[in-house]
Formats: structure tokens, sequence, C-alpha cells
């Protein structure tokens, strides 16, 4: 795992200057949704059998992966999202892209002072409820959080929230098994 991670690094971060600089067509947050759509592009096992198919010339398949995006700013017709495609296809990275994608999101996040916050919940939380909790969140952390919304039933009650590296445990399992350490040691 950390041998992609370091592959793609090179690549995450060069985008990253080009969708900060002026000269840039692209803005950050446009790059950010092409990288995401590209990256559930690149898992799809019909686009994995073409990128690793040695038959086929890598301009071709550039090509290709560029007309399969839908991206609804026709951002695959700019000149920068055709060269960084065909980049990563003449040196047989395409497949890289989800971890491309997930390390410019971490220097996106990092520009902006801000942080990608996945929240558990036992139950499907209302708009109004993620509002108040990520409120509630940005002051704890101090820093602006992106949420990212999912149902987990093994929770019972609560939510668990990650940020980054730290974790809030608020769930009724976690305290459940809190109370059983406690009970036993």
């Amino acid at each position: 795992m950390a041998e992609i991670a370091t592959i793609a690094r090179p690549y995450a971060e060069a985008l990253f200057r080009v969708a900060k600089s002026a000269k840039s067509t692209i803005n950050l947050n446009a790059w950010a949704e092409l990288l995401d759509e590209m990256s559930q592009v690149a898992q799809l096992a019909d686009v994995k059998e073409l990128v690793q198919n040695p038959k086929v010339p890598s301009a071709m398949v550039a090509d290709i992966f560029l007309s399969v995006l839908k991206s609804p700013l026709q951002l695959p017709t700019s000149q920068e999202a055709k060269n960084f495609t065909h980049t990563l296809a003449g040196n047989n990275r395409l497949l890289l892209l989800p971890e491309i994608a997930a390390q410019f999101h971490v220097l996106k996040n990092a520009q902006e002072g801000a942080a990608d916050a996945v929240i558990s919940s036992a139950f499907a939380l209302t708009d109004a409820q993620v509002s108040s909790l990520c409120a509630t969140l940005e002051s704890k952390f101090c820093r602006k959080l992106n949420p990212s919304v999912t149902v987990d039933a093994s929770l019972i009650g609560g939510v668990r929230v990650t940020v980054g590296d730290e974790v809030l445990d608020t769930s009724v399992r976690a305290k459940l098994q809190r109370m059983q350490i406690a009970l036993t040691a």
C-alpha cells in the first residue's frame, strides 16, 4: 500500500500545483470533482482490462478513458485534463487514479484548512442534524469539515466520527465495550 501512495504522490502534487496556478482553466474544486469521477471510472472492470492490455497503445487508452467520462463541466475537453490523462496512460498509471484523487483531496483540504469527516450513525440523519453535528465538530476540531454520512446499524445508537486519524466514538456499542472491559478487568 505504501508503494502505491509513493508512486501516486508526485502526480497528485503536480496536478495540485497546476490546479492552483493562475494559468489553469480548471479550479481546485472542479479538479477534485473530475478526479473523483476519473477514479470511479478507473475502478471499472472493463477499464482495468483495457488499461492492462499490452496490445492497446497508451494514446488510445487515454482517448477511450476520456470518452467514458461524463463530467457535466465538459472537463475532458480541457487540454490540461487531456495532458494529465495521456501522461498517466503513457506511464501506465491510470489505475492509480483512486490514490491520486485521495492525495489530491488531502492537499486541497490542507490548502483550505479543512478536513474530510466520515460520520457513521446507527440511523439515517437529516440534513439539519448533519449541519448541527458538523457545527459542533468544527469547533472541536478547529477546522471546516466536509461530512460524509454512512449508516451502520451495528452502532446501536449514537455516532462515530473519523477525521483524518482522529476518531470520536460516542456510539452505544463503544460504551458497551468500555463497560465490558471495565467489568472484566
